[in-house]
């Protein structure tokens, strides 16, 4: 269920995109009247040169051209930039549009840390190949081992796992965050594995190189980190 909350922050980004996108269009306007005005600008220079040239020694055609193609090589770029930039302005916004529709969710994230609250806790694991043995190994802030849990074997790709908050001892601890580091074997070997940490989506800030997502206590996280929504 959407809560009014996230349908305000998703109806105040969109209009804030719409806003980027309307001022991307003005721009690219201003730059195709700047493209104009060189053009403009080197005609009267080259009709100038032209009507004050030597009548004994006239400006030679392949002059002229070459000067004409110069034009219009610089003229093409120049367009051509303000084509890509009005390209990626587009892409962006569809992407911070897009990214909206995660706020509210939970989301795994390349991180190593728990939050713990009401005795649990979610991570994850992306595997780069099948394992017969996954260990987590949770610490407290200060570096204290608090306990190990034992996942078993997993398959390969993403995966998420839960904490009930107790230690090694079976006592629960206090809420908050932890670290934890994943180990994972195959036939004792050593299997590549990536730490995934847990957070919920509650915005979403655009930018030149992408969207990113406001994950709680993860920060800012670019849209393409994104391993797995819950």
């Amino acid at each position: 269920m959407v809560s009014p909350t996230q349908n305000s922050s998703s109806a105040a980004l969109y209009s804030s995109l719409n806003a980027k996108a309307a001022g991307g269009s003005t721009a690219s306007s201003a730059g195709s009247a700047a493209v104009s005005s060189t053009e403009s600008t080197f005609l009267k220079l080259l009709v100038t040169q032209m009507q004050n040239q030597d009548p004994m020694n006239p400006m030679d055609n392949a002059q002229v051209t070459s000067q004409m193609a110069q034009l219009s090589t610089v003229s093409g770029i120049n367009q051509l930039n303000s084509t890509l930039q009005a390209l990626s302005g587009s892409i962006t916004t569809s992407q911070s549009m897009q990214a909206a529709s995660m706020i509210g969710h939970g989301v795994l994230t390349p991180g190593n840390t728990l939050d713990l609250a009401s005795g649990n806790a979610i991570g994850g694991v992306n595997l780069s190949q099948s394992a017969s043995n996954v260990q987590v190994a949770i610490t407290d802030a200060a570096g204290n081992a608090v306990t190990t849990l034992q996942l078993g074997a997993m398959a390969a790709g993403v995966q998420g796992w839960q904490w009930n908050g107790n230690n090694s001892a079976g006592v629960a601890v206090p809420n908050g965050t932890y670290n934890f580091a994943v180990t994972a074997t195959q036939g004792g070997n050593n299997v590549t594995s990536t730490a995934l940490a847990y957070g919920v989506v509650n915005g979403v800030t655009p930018g030149s190189s992408g969207a990113s997502l406001n994950v709680g206590a993860n920060g800012l996280v670019p849209v393409s980190q994104v391993q797995q929504i819950l």
